[in-house]
This record gives C-alpha cells, structure tokens and sequence, in this order.
C-alpha cells in the first residue's frame, strides 16, 4: 500500500501582477495563476492523500488583498473536499504567510513555527514535519529540527518539509551545486529516521539521492521566474511512499505549461533597428517573454532608444519584452523641496 503525496512550490503568486498599472500591457503574473490553478485542478481531479506547498507561495511578504484571496480560496476548496494541504512559508513571504480568514479552515495547515502535523491516510499514520524559512540555516537547523518533536511523534511515514538549501542543490544555466556555506544544509544533519524530505527554494526540478532509501525533492517553481530558468521545465510531482517502510516507492513528474523565453541580440544601427526588431519577431513565437540586448551600440544611446513606449510600439501586444540590467534606466526619485 502508498500514500499519495502532491508536492508544488515557488508559485511567486503576485509576480508582476499591479493592483493599479501606470501602462497597459500584458502581465506574466496571469501565467503564474494560470499554472497555479492547473495544480489545483489536478488535485481535485487525482484527490491525493495530502498536498505540499513547499515556500513561496506569493512572490513577496506584503501582497494586495485581492492576490491573496485569490491564491488561499483554491487551497481552501481542496481542504473542504477533505485533502490536508501543508505550507511551508518560505523566504520571499519573510517566512510567514500573509493572514487571512482562510486560513483558519481545517485541513488547511501552515508552519508558523517548528511544528509536526499528523495525519491518517487510509488508516497509515502520517507525521509531516517542518518550519518556516530561517537564514544561517546550518547553524540553527538542529535547533529548529528539535523544536518540531519529530522524534516524539508516532507514525508509519516520517515526511520532513523545508524550505531551504540542501546540500547537493544544482541551479542556473551554468549548474551551480551548494556544497557549503551558511544557508546550505549538510546532508550529515538530516536524521536517518527522516528519509523523505519534500522542499521548495530551489527552483529548478530534482531529487537529491544519498542512499537508496534517503531522497530530497525539490518540484522546483511552477513557472519561469527568470531568464536563469529559461531552459527548465516547470511542474509539480506526483509522489507515492511506501507504508510499510515509509520510503519512497515512486516518483511522477507532471510538467506545466510556460511560455517560451527567448533572447534578441540587435545588431542594427539606431536608424535601423526598428526594421531588425520587425523581422526578428515574425521569426519569435508571438507568446514569448523576450529580452532585448544590444551590444552593438553605447549603453547611452541603446537607453534613448529603447524605451519603453518604444518597445511597446514595436513589439505585439501577445509578448512580454524587458530590457537586461545594465540597460534599465534607475527610476527618478521625486522632487523634493530645497531645504533652507
């Protein structure tokens, strides 16, 4: 017998999505939503004996009421059909999840503090573990590791839920692994007695091995967050832990649908480069978020030209443009009055 787990994380919900927009344009914080909702309807759809959310789930700690209630109201209508949900509070909400009357339904359950949740799936006693996002997590994870009880906590399954940085984590096009540091979690930490541990933070898609029966799994964001991830797949795993031994018995990766990312380089002149940018993009899927780079020009002179209004005249109203750092213009501060 298997208990079957849904595990998501580093939904950024909120992610350039204005309450008041100063231009109309097309926002990427509906493609957020959209994967989010696809999540949601697999599990009402597959009805999972618990889903995870492993940090993350709106892309800063201060969000509109509207984005809020938006983001709880699906979790809320799995917890009402009877699946527990668990959430991790991770980094970018400043670990602790924006309050809300929707929180305080059952089945709906968040570490606010080190805590361990139990539950009974089909008659398998479940005990889910975990804490809110902490910095110099090396140092203070057995400290908060204790302050969970896990240790005392009866059950058939032991499930560890982080959100943070385990050692052997790859990211970027370039696959950087943490192997060390101050935020890293060694592996030698985590107790044997804790197989499985389902995390967010990362947002490139793995499992972590070491051993055959120990696993780290990050399911990774559900969408594209920035050009660093414009290769990887996005999605969310079907999971199934065996009963008896509380392993892992199987793994499913569900991948979601995003957008493609595609990078212009302009080589045209100033007087040119609307006839380049114009026969660039018949070649570009019309959905795509695209950054604009132009080295062939001074910094200065691609800024005076590359406006906004500019690229919003010049590019279809189906994709999302932006600009690298180095050619974003600071914003202006407001003018004060002069202080006599």
């Amino acid at each position: 017998m298997s208990i079957h787990v849904v595990l998501f994380a580093d939904s950024h919900l909120g992610f350039d999505d204005p309450v008041r927009p100063t231009t109309q344009r097309r926002r990427r914080g509906d493609d957020f939503f959209a994967n989010y909702l696809r999540v949601v309807d697999h599990v009402l759809s597959e009805r999972p004996d618990l889903v995870v959310h492993g940090g993350d789930l709106f892309c800063r700690s201060r969000v509109p009421a509207r984005v809020v209630d938006r983001a709880y109201e699906p979790l809320v209508s799995i917890a009402a059909s009877g699946i527990p949900v668990v959430i991790v509070p991770g980094n970018h909400e400043r670990s602790r999840l924006p309050e809300s009357l929707w929180l305080g339904v059952p089945n709906l359950l968040v570490f606010r503090e080190p805590s361990t949740f139990l539950f009974d799936c089909r008659g398998t006693s479940v005990a889910v573990s975990g804490f809110p996002f902490v910095r110099r997590v090396r140092d203070a994870f057995p400290d908060m590791l204790e302050q969970t009880g896990w240790h005392a906590a009866s059950a058939d399954v032991r499930v560890l839920c982080l959100h943070q940085t385990v050692e052997g984590a790859t990211v970027g096009p370039k696959d950087h692994i943490f192997r060390s540091g101050n935020d890293v979690i060694p592996w030698r930490a985590i107790p044997a007695e804790l197989p499985l541990v389902l995390a967010g933070h990362i947002h490139r898609r793995q499992v972590l091995t070491r051993s055959e029966t120990r696993r780290v799994i990050y399911p990774g964001s559900i969408e594209r967050t920035s050009f660093a991830e414009k290769n990887e797949v996005k999605g969310f795993y079907d999971l199934r832990i065996d009963t008896r031994p509380g392993f892992l018995e199987s793994t499913r990766f569900v991948p979601l649908a995003t957008r493609p990312m595609v990078d212009l380089e302009l080589r045209a002149s100033p007087d040119d480069v609307r006839e380049e940018i114009a026969s660039s993009v018949a070649e570009i899927d019309s959905e795509a978020v695209v950054r604009v780079r132009w080295p062939a020009v001074p910094i200065d002179v691609a800024q005076r030209t590359l406006t906004a209004s500019f690229l919003r005249c010049t590019f279809p109203p189906t994709m999302n443009v932006q600009l690298p750092l180095e050619l974003r213009r600071p914003r202006r501060a407001p003018d004060r009055e002069p202080v006599s």
